[in-house]
């Protein structure tokens, strides 16, 4: 398959030249913002057969108004803690694009948290978005707050002192965030009822994510990682292979992970390895997907604790080395850039046969031209796990017309969903010269979606 570099040299000299100049400009007016300027490089150099087969879309500047956020809201979060100090965090959220419905993505509370990771984060929602088919926006926010260690009293003061501010702009059409890193359902629950009680009103359509009482979604919890097994499933049966007998090592331990590996072991895979930011556990005989969730789920403890457990597993304190057991699938669902070029050799020395992405932008673009010079099957995170902001369209849906899906329907609607997302991709990937290559291919889809309704609303 080619290489990203290798997809850049094709096309015509007009639209090299016109990728070339818009990233320039990105790198000038976004200095330092490493991970911004790594997604926009990621995908814009994709983007080359686009511009030579549609010159139209150079000539309307749509690149350099997709590159550049509608709004990027940034605002202070004071907040009170337990010992009676006041703490200050700080507060972001980007509006990136509005062209195919109103803003939409996740809020994470973290302290790497900075104006780089929310534009990333915002500008590869525009593309995943695009990309559930769903009537959707991009945007991305969160806080460099830090809710490990905390009271539930603390996250509860953060979370109201953050909407606080952030009520004033969103709503069910305007802007409609959800969870992420560090914000599930206990966050949405205070952020919800913060909104309730400035607005005087209830409007569950302004955050999705909310708990089943008050117009939460079935589903939704297990949605990114069902989503990221359902995408992989239809990869690999493309090529005559399957979940059925395969070896897994999955990175985190979070929603996205458990419920990746929950699925995938439903059919038939055995997942030997996970973690969390202390290390990873290994087990042989297979992870216990539920010792995992009373873990993490029921009592937020680390993963090292489940030796206590299954004292034949292993605990190993760099969650950066998880990467060095052979596996047959690796999914990395903890954190972006977690697997660089020299990991990437590793898992393809150890002989895996797929990558799938359920985290934002885990390998780096050296990773990514390392699976794809090695045939390594290889499913961007873009598509991948768009399963959780798909679901959350189904949460907008069910909102809107205040109706209450089975799990099975949202199930259902799920896999369709993640099946046509790989379709498109694929079928992407082969139109514009690069068969096989889901990466070009998700990219390409999603940008079309939002170029061609950007064209059709003017220069806005």
């Amino acid at each position: 398959m080619e290489t990203t570099e290798g997809i850049l040299q094709t096309g015509t000299q007009a639209a090299r030249d016109y990728v070339t100049g818009v990233y320039k400009t990105v790198k000038q007016r976004n200095p330092n913002e490493e991970e911004f300027l790594q997604a926009v490089r990621e995908i814009i150099d994709s983007l080359v057969p686009v511009f030579t087969a549609y010159p139209e879309y150079m000539n309307y500047g749509i690149l350099e108004r997709m590159t550049e956020p509608e709004r990027f809201i940034t605002f202070r979060v004071p907040w009170v803690d337990d010992n009676g100090k006041v703490q200050v965090n700080r507060g972001f959220r980007v509006q990136f694009n509005s062209a195919i419905g109103p803003y939409k993505g996740g809020l994470r509370f973290h302290p790497s948290v900075n104006a780089s990771i929310v534009k990333f984060l915002g500008f590869e929602q525009v593309f995943k978005n695009a990309l559930t088919g769903q009537l959707i926006g991009g945007g991305k926010g969160g806080a460099d707050f830090n809710p490990k260690g905390k009271s539930d009293v603390e996250i509860m003061r953060f979370c109201q002192s953050f909407m606080t501010e952030l009520y004033r702009h969103i709503g069910p059409d305007t802007d409609v965030p959800a969870g992420d890193i560090g914000v599930g359902s206990r966050e949405i629950g205070y952020l919800f009822g913060q909104f309730k009680r400035i607005r005087g009103a209830f409007e569950p359509g302004v955050l999705t994510g909310k708990g089943l009482r008050y117009g939460g979604s079935l589903t939704r919890k297990e949605a990114t990682g069902y989503g990221t097994i359902y995408f992989a499933q239809e990869m690999l049966a493309d090529k005559g292979l399957a979940f059925e007998g395969s070896t897994l090592v999955v990175s985190g331990s979070g929603n996205v992970s458990i419920y990746a590996m929950e699925k995938a072991v439903e059919l038939g895979a055995t997942v030997v390895a996970c973690s969390d930011s202390d290390g990873f556990i290994y087990d042989e005989e297979g992870i216990n997907i539920d010792t995992v969730k009373q873990l993490k789920e029921a009592g937020n403890e680390r993963i090292y604790s489940y030796v206590e457990k299954h004292p034949h597993a292993q605990f190993v304190d760099d969650c950066s080395s998880i990467w060095s057991i052979p596996c047959d699938i690796a999914l990395p669902c903890a954190t972006q850039n977690e697997i660089d070029g020299e990991t990437a050799q590793l898992l393809a020395e150890n002989g895996v046969k797929a990558v799938c992405e359920g985290a934002n932008m885990p390998s780096n673009l050296e990773a990514i031209d390392v699976f794809l010079n090695s045939d390594i099957l290889f499913a961007p995170a873009k598509a991948v796990n768009a399963g959780g902001v798909a679901v959350s369209a189904l949460e907008m849906a069910q909102n809107s017309g205040k109706l209450s899906w089975t799990s099975e329907e949202v199930d259902a609607k799920l896999h369709e969903i993640m099946k046509s997302i790989y379709q498109n991709c694929r079928q992407a990937a082969k139109d514009y010269g690069h068969p096989g290559n889901l990466a070009a291919g998700a990219n390409i889809a999603g940008f079309i979606r939002v170029a061609d309704a950007m064209m059709e609303q003017g220069i806005i």
